[in-house]
């Protein structure tokens, strides 16, 4: 059995590495093993998807489908984490609950992508609130009323409307 100070790798198995740039003698100087001139040869190189003057693969592909750039997005807020903020006494369920009061308390993003926030229906909610949101779910607006509670949305869905 060896010593720890007897324990050596086995010949050729570790390369020196090479210093490239050092001098002609070095046999990687001068161009560093870049070849010569052009871009490739500096740093800063910017090549991706470029095929040589051929019109790449991602203009040869078919796009395929629309993407609304007025698309609305809303930051999630589930009923469970409502319920675990009142028990924790970060929100006060007795007073009337907003987007303001969530946003402070911690619960939703205050990213400026975000249009309002969403009320969705994961986890229970234990205790009567009176919550407005930008947008609620169905399931989400039935848990907090079997609760006892109310769900004011400010901009109801037009289908919704219609119906009411």
């Amino acid at each position: 059995m060896p010593k720890l100070n007897e324990i050596a790798d086995n010949d050729g198995a570790r390369n020196k590495f090479k210093r490239i740039g050092r001098g002609i003698g070095s046999g990687k100087g001068k161009t560093g093993g870049r070849g010569v001139k052009g871009q490739k040869a500096r740093t800063g190189v910017r090549l991706n998807g470029f095929e040589g003057g051929q019109l790449p693969i991602y203009r040869r592909m078919p796009k395929r489908g629309f993407v609304n750039p007025f698309r609305k997005e809303y930051a999630p807020l589930n009923v469970g984490a409502l319920d675990k903020a009142i028990e924790e006494g970060r929100i006060a369920a007795d007073q009337p609950i907003d987007e303001a009061a969530l946003k402070a308390a911690g619960l939703v993003s205050s990213a400026p992508r975000f249009a309002g926030v969403r009320l969705l229906a994961k986890g229970a909610i234990s205790r009567a609130v009176a919550i407005t949101v930008t947008g609620a779910s169905a399931a989400a607006v039935a848990a907090v009323q079997a609760a006892g509670g109310t769900v004011t949305v400010l901009n109801p869905p037009a289908e919704a409307a219609a119906e009411g």
